[in-house]
């Protein structure tokens, strides 16, 4: 690799982990390279993305930034994951891992924050922020909704009652 190409490497892997709030890494030595475009393809579709660089240039990026302390992470074959939404790159990285062995997580960063491997898969669990948006939404609108059906359960009932003497007037 040339100076240049290193250079513009690093200035692109800083900027990356200066935009985002997560960050997984992972062993991936073994996958295939279809095993490999699955795991870029699923990450791309959760909102985010995987670089694979060379550790040395991934540690000179690191530099400055909140992740930094994924540094010591990279060491043989790795992978970063790294998303903006907290839970998207943990919970492909995880559901990939247990479909594919030779994927091993590492461990992570989350804001300054270190998260070791079980961190990693708790994270994974936690409902993603677009679920959680939807919760939030369903609970604002519930009430509204509450509210109309105690408003119009009254006329319903007298409606019931006034159909029920029609209906025992007819039949006598």
């Amino acid at each position: 690799m040339e100076r240049a190409a290193k250079k513009e490497a690093v200035e692109s892997l800083n900027e990356v982990f200066k935009t985002t709030s997560v960050a997984i890494v992972a062993h991936y030595s073994g996958l295939t390279v279809a095993q490999m475009q699955n795991l870029r393809k699923q990450m791309k579709q959760a909102g985010a993305s995987v670089k694979v660089s060379k550790n040395r240039l991934a540690k000179i990026a690191l530099e400055g930034t909140d992740v930094v302390a994924i540094g010591s992470l990279l060491k043989g074959p790795t992978v970063i994951a790294t998303s903006n939404d907290p839970v998207a790159a943990p919970k492909v990285a995880v559901e990939f891992a247990k479909a594919n062995e030779q994927f091993v997580i590492l461990g992570g960063s989350m804001g300054t924050t270190v998260l070791n491997v079980d961190s990693v898969k708790a994270l994974a669990s936690l409902p993603s922020l677009d679920e959680l948006r939807g919760k939030l939404v369903g609970l604002l609108v519930a009430p509204a909704t509450k509210i109309a059906q105690l408003s119009t359960a009254p006329a319903a009932k007298v409606a019931r009652v006034v159909q029920a003497y029609a209906s025992k007037s007819e039949a006598a």
